[in-house]
This record gives C-alpha cells, structure tokens and sequence, in this order.
C-alpha cells in the first residue's frame, strides 16, 4: 500500500465514518439523556466493522500482518490518528524503540522411536540452539509451574503442557530442572506461538506445539522414551514503533479518563479480533464522543490509547506509563482495556483490579440483559502497567485461547469444548473469525462506560470487613 493509496483510504474514511450513525440510522436519544446513554445509543457493532474492513485491507496490503515495527501496524497507526485528529482531538504519535523479533529457523524432529518432523513455533524472545540443534531425550515436565529439582530434566529437552503459568515461568522451571531446551503443548487445537516478554539471561531455547503433537510425544515418552532434534533461531535487531494517543478538548486535566485497546496483531496474521476488534470499539466510541460532545464540556478529561507491541510483552503501554512523570500519573483516574472483544465462540468476561470499577462494568452488561462472568486480572494485556502503577483499572474480554465449559455454552451460546477464538494468534484471524453479537454488546460497554466515567468516577470500594 502506497502513501498516495493510504491517504485516499484515509480521506474516504473519514468523510464516511465521522458520520457513522446517521449512515446507519442509530437509536435516537432524548436531547437532555446522559452521556452514556447518547455514547451507547450512537455507537455500534456496524461501525467498529467499518474499521475492522479497512484494518484487514491494510494487513493485506503488508504481508498479511499489523505487527509491531512493520508497515502493517505503522500503517494502521495512521489510519487511526488520523480519523483521530479529523475529529478535533489532540493526537500524539509516541514513538519508541523496542527489540523487534522475527522467526528464522523453525524446526523440531522427533528421532526415536520413529522419525517425523513436527511443526514448532518459537515462543518469541527465546534463544536460539546451538548450529545444528539440540538433540536430546524427552522428559515430562508437566506443567512446569513450579521449580523442578535442579537434575530433573538434565540434558533432555523438557515436555511441558500449556496453561497454569506464563511461558516464562515454564522456561525458567525447566531450566532450573536441568532442561537444555523446552517445548509446550498446545491445551486447545491449533499451532502454539506466544512470547516470553523479553529477552532474559541465562534461558533456554522455547517452542511452541501442537495438542495433538504433544500428546503423541507424550504417549511415546509413557511407553519407553521418545529423541527429539529442536532447531530454533530468530532474527533480532532493534526497530521503532508507535502509540496513538488522543486527548479530548475539554475536562479536568487532573482527573483523566483512559481506555484503551493495542493496535498491533501477531506476526502470523492480521489480528482483527485480536486485536482490531478492541482497537475498532474504542476508535469508534472516540468518533462518537467527538460528536456527541464536540467543545469536550464533560467534566472529566477523556483520553484514548491505541497502543503498540502489546504482542511482544506489553510494551507499548509500559513504555507510557514509564514516561510519566508521578504527577501526570497521579492524574488518571481510570483506566480501561479492551483486547478482544469479538471472539466468535464468545465468553463475556469482566476483568478488574478495581473492586467499584468491576461493579460498574457488570451492572452495565447485567441491565443490558447480558450475564457477564468474571475472569482473573492476570497481567496478560495493557491493564497491567497501570494496575502495578496504582491505578484503577478494569476490563472486558470474550476470550482467547481457553475452552469454553457446558455451563458457558449455556449461559452465552456457543460450541462448549472448544475455543472462544479458534483463530487465536493464526492467520486465520481475519474479517470473518469476528464474532458481531459479541462485539455488539462489547462496543456499547465501551460507549457506556467512556460516557459514564467523562461525568461520575467509580465510588471508592468499602473496606474489607
């Protein structure tokens, strides 16, 4: 995609979506109704899809990808600030450095007791083997989300089954175990890549497998051992990136409303749902505040992230919150995070730090006639610097990864015993692995809340008793 294409796409945008709702024909709403009754009116599922069309045509136009540190997500950038900026915000383009990885070498043999080659990924950040590989017997690492006796996996290449921990923390169990090197089995079907977070001393080369190609290892390891060659190796060299960051006219400067969504997707596809549909739901809502409240007179400042290299360990959002200054910092008053808000075997999950700031998000789904359940504040998306900085901050997902339950297919629908988002960090997560019903109900919560907090921060929680 050229930069004369970009601009036009641009150009038509904007003449198009800064007008979204009257295209569409949005609920009207009263002339004296709440803010976050004309944001949940005005905002909708048809004009997040409008930015999804166009963040896929962007990926298709860049290698199939929205990456950080590539045209893909430079391009998206754009695309972004610049609606932004049309719709009289304050943007800024907060560019940093970051070590930027890419897969060179990919391969894993299994030697005995029959030779085939199986499909790895490398978890990015890891090591790379020695020339030639690692070749080495197998051991049943479990989990590995506790430390292993230091000879527990000694010179074997350690077989470890997803979930329960980091990547991070099953790489340096196995490595304080003996482990020369680390594979982790797929806990739901489909290829196997994640990150490390970061580059970390002293580790071993980690890759990614299947489900399948871990339980046929594991079964061969049950009935008398299994040899495995593992060869991995990624490019590394630093590259710069970039957040969006849009700040409305008006409000207290001293009391800031955040959210956000992070822009970029894995290398391995565009990310529409992970994570165009939180990047479109939070666009979008923006948009619409613009026109709702144009001279920004809500009493609260409002500002939204479109974040960067969330993908290889959140470090778009830990660059920002390392930049502030304590003051700036002390400023926020709430932050919300939107990743993956349109999964097509959809849960609906509230994510909270915050005790009040979860209340909120749940009474908002529960009066919309939705039955949210809760998911752990486990550090895995942007929530996180700001959570550790002591703000509060919230979330809503409709998941990843993990496998819907019989009792989740009953309350939201759906295929119990697979995936909430079969397309998970793989190519095909694209325009049509959007799941509309959930991203509906996700972009209102967006519009509602954004709309809420601009006039009525969250009550302070009542002591523990």
């Amino acid at each position: 995609m050229t930069a004369r294409r970009l601009a036009a796409l641009l150009a038509a945008a904007t003449a198009t979506l800064l007008t979204v709702p009257l295209l569409l024909g949005a609920a009207p709403t009263p002339r004296d109704a709440p803010l976050a009754d004309v944001l949940a009116a005005r905002t909708t599922a048809h004009g997040a899809m409008r930015h999804l069309a166009i963040l896929q045509r962007i990926a298709d136009a860049s290698d199939g990808n929205r990456a950080a540190g590539t045209p893909g997500h430079e391009r998206s950038a754009r695309y972004a600030g610049g609606l932004l900026e049309a719709a009289g915000y304050d943007v800024t383009y907060q560019r940093f450095p970051f070590s930027y990885r890419e897969p060179l070498t990919e391969r894993l043999t299994q030697l005995t007791p029959e030779q085939r080659d199986i499909p790895v990924r490398t978890l990015t950040y890891t090591p790379a083997t020695p020339d030639g590989g690692t070749e080495a017997p197998l051991a049943d690492a479990g989990t590995a989300c506790t430390p292993a006796p230091a000879d527990a996996y000694t010179d074997r290449i350690a077989l470890i089954t997803r979930g329960g921990c980091t990547f991070a923390e099953k790489q340096a169990n196995a490595a304080a175990g003996g482990a020369v090197a680390a594979l982790v089995a797929n806990n739901v079907e489909g290829p196997l890549r994640g990150t490390l977070g970061g580059p970390k001393p002293d580790s071993i080369p980690i890759g990614g497998i299947t489900r399948a190609d871990g339980a046929t290892l594991a079964a061969a390891l049950a009935e008398g051992g299994a040899t495995a060659r593992l060869e991995l190796a990624e490019l590394a060299e630093e590259r710069e990136t970039v957040n969006v960051i849009a700040d409305s006219p008006g409000g207290d400067p001293d009391r800031v409303v955040m959210a956000g969504a992070h822009l970029d997707s894995v290398p391995d596809g565009p990310g529409v749902n992970d994570n165009g549909s939180g990047s479109a739901g939070v666009l979008e809502t923006a948009l619409r505040l613009a026109e709702a409240d144009p001279s920004g007179r809500a009493p609260h400042h409002v500002r939204f992230a479109l974040w960067s290299a969330e993908e290889s360990g959140l470090l778009g959002s830990e660059h920002y919150v390392a930049e502030l200054a304590p003051d700036a910092l002390s400023d926020i008053a709430l932050y919300l995070n939107f990743d993956m808000i349109a999964s097509p075997n959809h849960g609906l999950f509230v994510q909270a730090g915050d005790p009040a700031v979860a209340a909120d998000l749940t009474a908002f789904l529960r009066a919309a006639g939705e039955s949210p359940g809760s998911a752990p504040f486990d550090g895995r998306s942007d929530y996180a610097p700001f959570d550790a900085a002591g703000v509060p901050a919230g979330a809503v997902f409709t998941g990843a990864e993990g496998v819907k339950t019989d009792a989740e297919a009953a309350l939201w629908g759906g295929l119990p015993g697979a995936a909430y988002d079969p397309c998970y960090h793989q190519a095909c997560d694209d325009l049509g692995n959007v799941g509309e019903d959930a991203l509906a109900v996700a972009v209102r919560l967006i519009a509602h809340s954004v709309g809420h907090y601009a006039h009525h921060l969250p009550d302070a929680p009542s002591p523990a008793p």
